[in-house]
C-alpha cells in the first residue's frame, strides 16, 4: 500500500512535547497557588509571564475546597459539566480535597465561582476561591540558586538538588540518552518483559473494574480469570520491534542554547521547561534517530547559524527559530517543517528568509529533504486552538510511504493508514478524523492505491461519529479506534454503546492508563447515561513501537455481549 504521509496537516499539534507554552504550567504544590498576599506584586518577578498580551488560563484560576472523598478528575469533571461549567484545566489534590481549575475567561470563571461556592455534593459544601497562577519554572529555579547563593531560605531546596548537578556532570550524550532513551542501557529482552508487565497489570485493573461496574459480568469474568491468570482476557505475547535503533520515522527537534554553551542548537531538551531546564543537546549520538533525520538536523543547523535571527526563547518570548519537524520514509523520503515565530519582522524579510531557504537546500546541500514547509508560530492570544497553515518553501508537497498490504469504522484516522489497509478485506471503510488536509490526504491515498469503498470524513470525533454510526446499515460493525493519548471523548464512547449493531471494536492505545475511563464506560452496565449492551474484552496485545522507552502500544478487541464471535465480519 501506498502512504501519502501528511505531517504538514497537523502542524499545531508538531510542538515539542518538552516546549513549554504559557498555558502549560501545571500546579505541583497547594502553598505555591494560594492568593497572592498583598503587596506581593504578583504579575512580576516568577508571575512575570503573566502580564504578557498572550493567552494563559493561570489568571482564570479558581481553587475549589472541601471536596468529597474519593472523588477523581473525571468525577469532578462531569459534576462542573452537570452544572453548565466548562473548566480549561482541573488539577485534583484529592488526598487534600482541593483542586484548582482554569477557565479560558473571567466570565466563564466568575460564573464558575457564583454557580459553586456553596454548592454541596455529597454531603459535603463546597467553597471556592481565587488562586495564584503557578510560577514560572526557570524564574523561580533561578531565584531559589540565587537564594541558595546568597545564604537565603533557598539553601535546603538548593542541597536537595545535589542529584541533578551530579547528573549535569556526566557526557552529554549520556544525559540525553537518560532523557529520551532512558532504556538504552537495558538487554532488549528485558525491555520486552517490562512492558509486558505494564500491560498486565493495565488488564488487572480493568478487570476490577469491570467486577466493581458490572455485577451482570461476575460469572464471565470469574471464568475468565480462572483461565488467564487473573486477568479479563487472553494477553497475547509482546510483538517486538523488527528494529531496535533508528526507527523514529518522525521526530520534533526545538530549537534553543545548547548545553554545551553553542547558541542555535537544533536537537532534543534534557528536561521539560515546568523541571526548570532548558538546554538542547544534539541527537548525533542518540539511537533512536534516523541518520537521515540526523543529516538533516545537522544541515538546517548549520543554516540557522548564518542567519541574524536569534532562537526563540519560552521564558522572555523573544527570538525567532522554535522547532524543526522531519519526517522520513523509507523510500528515502524526507519533509521537513520549520516553525519559526515572526515577531515584529515585516512581510519581506520573512519572505527573503524563505528564499534563503529555499536556496539553502536546493542548491548543492545534500540533506536529503525532499519536501520542505514553513510555519508561522507566534504565541497563542486566546483559548482556541489556532490554525497554522502550512508555506510550501520547496520540493514535493507530499513525501510518500509502502505499507503491507468487516466494514469498518476508522475513528481519529489521520491519513486513514489503518482504514485503507484493510479496505481490501472489508466491504467499505468510513474514516473520521478532525483535520481538513488529514481527510484530504487520506481520500488521495484510497485514489492512490485504486480502492473504492472507502469515504472519510472531516470533524471532531464526538460531533461526527454518532451521525455516521447511525447511518451505516449493515448489521454487523467494526469500529477501529485509534485515539489521541487522552483517550476518546465520552459523548463517542455513548455513541458506541448505543449502536447495537456496532459489535466488535478494536482499541489502540498509545496510553492505556490514559484510556481506562473509556474501557470502563464500554464494559459497564447499561444506565439511564450509558445506554446499550456492554462490550467485554477478549483479546490483548502488547505492541513495541519504542524501544529503548518505556513507551508501548496496547491493543485490546472487545465485543458486544450476546455478540458470537463467528459472525463474519
Amino acid at each position: 500500500m501506498t502512504d501519502v504521509a501528511a505531517d504538514k496537516t497537523d502542524p499545531a499539534g508538531s510542538l515539542s512535547s518538552t516546549e513549554k507554552e504559557p498555558d502549560d504550567l501545571i500546579e505541583e504544590k497547594n502553598q505555591e497557588n494560594q492568593p497572592a498576599a498583598e503587596g506581593e506584586g504578583a504579575a512580576g518577578g516568577v508571575y512575570r509571564y503573566i502580564k504578557e498580551d498572550l493567552f494563559t488560563s493561570e489568571i482564570f484560576k479558581v481553587e475549589i475546597q472541601n471536596l468529597p472523598k474519593y472523588i477523581g478528575f473525571n468525577d469532578l469533571k462531569k459534576f462542573l459539566n452537570k452544572h453548565g461549567i466548562n473548566p480549561h484545566k482541573i488539577k485534583l489534590f484529592s488526598k487534600q480535597m482541593f483542586a484548582f481549575v482554569t477557565f479560558k475567561n473571567q466570565e466563564e470563571r466568575d460564573k464558575a465561582m457564583k454557580a459553586v461556592h456553596g454548592m454541596q455534593w455529597k454531603s459535603k459544601v463546597l467553597s471556592v476561591r481565587l488562586a495564584k497562577p503557578k510560577a514560572d519554572p526557570i524564574l523561580k529555579k533561578r531565584k531559589l540558586e540565587e537564594e541558595a547563593e546568597g545564604g537565603q531560605p533557598g539553601t535546603k531546596r538548593a542541597a536537595g538538588s545535589q542529584e541533578v548537578e551530579e547528573n549535569e556532570e556526566e557526557p552529554l550524550n549520556i544525559q540525553i540518552a537518560n532523557a529520551v532513551t532512558p532504556l538504552w542501557n537495558v538487554p532488549y529482552e528485558e525491555q520486552l518483559k517490562r512492558k509486558e508487565k505494564e500491560v498486565e497489570g493495565v488488564l488487572q485493573k480493568l478487570t476490577r473494574e469491570i467486577g466493581n461496574n458490572n455485577k451482570a459480568m461476575l460469572p464471565w469474568l470469574f471464568v475468565q480469570k480462572e483461565k488467564y491468570n487473573k486477568i479479563c482476557c487472553p494477553l497475547e505475547a509482546i510483538r517486538p520491534s523488527p528494529v531496535q535503533t533508528e526507527y523514529r520515522n518522525k521526530c520534533e527537534f526545538v530549537i534553543g542554547v545548547g548545553a554545551d554553551g553553542e547558541d542555535k542548537t537544533v536537537g532534543f531538551r534534557l528536561g521539560k521547561y515546568k523541571g526548570g531546564s532548558c538546554a538542547v543537546v544534539s541527537p548525533s549520538e542518540t539511537t533512536h534517530v534516523s541518520s537521515e533525520a540526523k543529516r538533516v538536523v545537522q544541515g538546517f543547523q548549520q543554516f540557522i547559524r548564518t542567519t541574524p535571527y536569534a532562537v526563540y526563547s519560552p521564558e522572555t518570548y523573544e527570538g525567532h527559530w522554535r522547532q524543526l519537524t522531519v519526517r522520513t520514509s523509507r523510500i528515502k523520503q524526507t519533509m521537513a517543517i520549520v516553525f519559526f515565530n515572526p515577531q515584529k519582522l515585516q512581510e519581506e524579510e520573512i519572505e527573503e528568509l524563505k528564499r534563503n531557504l529555499h536556496q539553502y537546500f536546493t542548491e548543492g546541500k545534500e540533506s536529503g529533504i525532499t519536501s520542505l514547509y514553513f510555519v508561522r508560530m507566534g504565541q497563542r492570544t486566546s483559548a482556541g486552538t489556532e490554525d497554522l497553515p502550512c508555506e510550501h518553501v520547496t520540493g514535493e508537497e507530499w513525501i510518500h510511504e509502502d505499507l503491507n498490504v468487516l466494514t469498518v469504522l476508522d475513528v481519529c484516522c489521520g491519513t486513514g493508514t489503518i482504514g485503507i489497509s484493510l479496505a481490501k478485506r472489508v466491504k467499505k471503510v468510513i474514516g473520521i478524523e478532525l483535520c481538513q488536509e488529514a481527510v484530504e490526504d487520506a481520500k488521495a491515498n484510497a485514489e492512490v492505491n485504486g480502492l473504492t469503498n472507502v469515504e472519510f470524513h472531516c470533524g471532531k470525533a464526538e460531533d461526527v461519529f454518532p451521525t455516521i454510526l447511525n447511518a451505516v446499515v449493515s448489521p454487523s460493525v467494526t469500529a477501529i479506534i485509534d485515539p489521541p493519548r487522552a483517550g476518546l471523548h465520552s459523548k463517542v464512547i455513548l455513541a458506541i454503546r448505543r449502536a447495537e449493531h456496532l459489535k466488535r471494536l478494536v482499541y489502540v492505545a498509545c496510553n492505556a492508563k490514559a484510556a481506562m475511563n473509556n474501557f470502563i464506560d464500554l464494559c459497564r452496565a447499561p444506565s439511564n447515561r450509558v445506554r446499550g449492551a456492554p462490550f467485554r474484552p477478549v483479546r490483548a496485545m502488547a505492541v513495541d513501537l519504542f524501544p529503548q522507552t518505556m513507551h508501548c502500544e496496547t491493543i485490546l478487541l472487545f465485543e458486544r455481549v450476546a455478540y458470537s464471535s463467528n459472525t463474519d465480519i
